[in-house]
């Protein structure tokens, strides 16, 4: 009787986990109508440059955590919970905060060959929700992973197990403040007034190339990137509702629609968010609520394109509250927005695309190829120690991928994505077989070196007489020495008696 309800339950647990895992969020989520937004501001925008030096009043300070707070927060995250993360700093703020980051994976700081994923915060100093949230998002991660499915019943089987998709599967880091300087001021630049997401160097215009006049902000995030090849990421702003994708800006300064080489992977990506995202999707302003950057309003020497052009990783920028600095009240209903759009779009990288390694078919070693995709004008480079490749792309009937390294013979295959992702290695040909590297090294002759010409000349130059002269000495001392042999052998052969001696 015992084992029949047992089973039953678990059954009954199970089902609940599919419907949710299909999309039913409402149940975790509060109503429309609890959520407390007095203003417009989806519609009016507060992202634009002429409105970056409103001041914040002190009294919406009230509630959210201050810079040693946050810090202090993140340490003791790294402290709780010590077996899937590891805190480690990027850099400093122009005055001196550390840019603390929360890595959580259940092998934290170590090379897999797992993609890894970014979310960053309050890069504008004035839109601080995104510190709060990034907090939650780790406290989350670190409440639900490893825990005993039959103990969180129901609604908590889905959370258990999508703790565990992202913790084991992927190496996701969060910065929570970008710009703590900024924060502390209450203003939308740093300490030197400058906008951080107009910092980067820019695709179209001269913008920032010199690396020594950028920000230390701005230079951290990029050095970062430089240590960490991450798949994708996303930045989390604040003052309207929508997912934005790349491109920001557009050759002719024009607001319209420029996509990017990937655009159908970028409004999936975007899609992935909006919809699981409690009202971001019904937004009456954006379709779907998502934009392409460029459509809304071109700007440029930001964060995103850079990280595609520059870095290979999938970036979006996340509008999360209408309100730029909404009172503290509201920030567990913020958190309950978001939640599940912050998880699905981590949770994406594992679910999707096509994932795998380059080898060597002389050893097997892994190879840092480049992978790209046949009508999308994009490449997507391996990992230097363990040949690992993902591709983010949108599910569809078919790819043809391809796969290319110096010195080896390129090879392609058609993948179809329109149920999950795909694993696919590729294991490369050298454009020379061993044997005929071999032969190659044997009858080789580098007869045009320098050094060969140099000595050619030394003995058909201006020395010919001299080396004509030491040849004539050597042969005269051959001479008298096989003379004087000959005339000391009849002696050597009377010393020897009755032994027998053999000329050799």
């Amino acid at each position: 009787m015992k084992t029949n309800l047992l089973s039953f339950l678990i059954l009954f647990a199970s089902t609940i986990s599919s419907a949710l895992a299909k999309g039913s969020l409402q149940q975790t989520l509060l109503p429309s109508e609890e959520f407390n937004d007095s203003s417009n501001a989806s519609r009016t925008r507060h992202l634009l440059e002429n409105e970056s030096q409103a001041q914040i009043s002190v009294d919406l300070t009230q509630g959210y955590m201050s810079n040693d707070d946050l810090e202090w927060a993140i340490k003791e995250f790294g402290q709780r919970c010590s077996n899937i993360s590891r805190i480690y700093s990027i850099g400093n703020s122009v005055n001196g905060f550390p840019l603390l980051v929360i890595e959580i994976s259940d092998k934290p700081g170590e090379e897999e060959t797992k993609p890894a994923f970014k979310y960053i915060g309050n890069v504008h100093g004035d839109e601080p929700v995104g510190r709060e949230l990034l907090i939650n998002l780790a406290n989350w991660l670190c409440d639900n992973y490893l825990k005993d499915p039959l103990v969180f019943f129901f609604l908590y089987l889905h959370r258990y197990n999508l703790a565990k998709l992202i913790v084991e599967n992927v190496h996701l880091h969060l910065l929570p403040s970008m710009n703590p300087d900024g924060f502390s001021l209450r203003k939308r630049g740093n300490a030197n007034n400058i906008d951080l997401n107009r910092d980067f160097p820019d695709q179209f215009f001269s913008l920032n190339d010199d690396e020594d006049s950028r920000q230390p902000e701005t230079r951290a995030i990029m050095n970062w990137l430089r240590d960490i090849r991450f798949t994708a990421s996303a930045t989390l702003h604040g003052g309207a509702l929508v997912a934005n994708y790349p491109w920001d800006g557009s050759e002719d300064k024009r607001t319209k629609y420029y996509g990017c080489p990937d655009d159908d992977a970028f409004r999936f990506m975007a899609s992935i968010y909006s919809h699981s995202h409690y009202n971001m999707s019904s937004s009456k302003e954006f379709l779907s609520g998502i934009t392409n950057g460029a459509a809304w309003y071109p700007l440029y020497g930001g964060m995103q394109d850079w990280n595609y052009i520059h870095a290979g990783c999938f970036e979006l920028t996340l509008e999360i509250s209408d309100n730029k600095w909404p009172n503290s009240t509201e920030l567990p209903i913020l958190w309950k927005y978001n939640k599940m759009s912050l998880l699905n779009l981590v949770a994406s990288l594992v679910k999707t695309g096509v994932h795998g390694r380059i080898y060597s078919s002389v050893d097997g070693k892994p190879l840092p190829g480049s992978i790209t995709v046949s009508g999308i004008n994009y490449t997507v480079t391996a990992g230097k120690t363990l040949g690992d490749y993902h591709r983010f792309l949108a599910p569809r009937d078919k790819y043809e991928v391809v796969a290319t390294m110096i010195g080896y013979k390129s090879k392609n295959t058609t993948i179809w994505l329109d149920d999950g992702p795909v694993t696919l290695d590729f294991v490369l040909d050298p454009e020379v077989s061993i044997k005929e590297s071999v032969v190659q090294n044997v009858y080789d002759c580098d007869c045009n070196s320098k050094s060969t010409q140099e000595f050619v000349q030394f003995l058909w130059g201006a020395h010919l007489e001299v080396f004509f002269i030491l040849i004539v000495i050597l042969g005269f001392l051959l001479f008298l020495f096989q003379r004087r042999a000959k005339i000391k052998v009849p002696t050597s052969r009377q010393l020897s008696g009755s032994k027998k001696t053999v000329e050799v």
